[in-house]
């Protein structure tokens, strides 16, 4: 089953909220990233933004599980939310 563009938008921003509440992971995405305290209030409705969110999580399963787990959904949700996004067809695992 895939998802709708707004339908992932929604999805990746229930993920960056869960992502902002967590006080060991945060840091990690931030230090990651380059964003700062402001553009994660900026970009947060951003597509580009939300997808980069989604990109972070998906680096490790185990944030993965947790997120999803938190967020009552399949594990197999946020690859699904990242391929609706600007960019997600173009994803290559190798």
């Amino acid at each position: 089953m895939s998802l709708t563009r707004d339908a992932a938008e929604t999805l990746a921003l229930q993920a960056l909220g869960w992502l902002a509440g967590n006080e060991e992971l945060l840091p990690v995405f931030m230090g990651a990233t380059g964003v700062s305290q402001d553009d994660l209030r900026s970009q947060a409705g951003a597509p580009e933004f939300l997808a980069s969110v989604l990109d972070f999580l998906l680096m490790d399963d185990a944030w993965v599980m947790a997120c999803c787990e938190a967020l009552n959904r399949p594990n197999d949700t946020l690859i699904q939310a990242r391929a609706a996004l600007p960019g997600g067809a173009q994803i290559h695992w190798t």
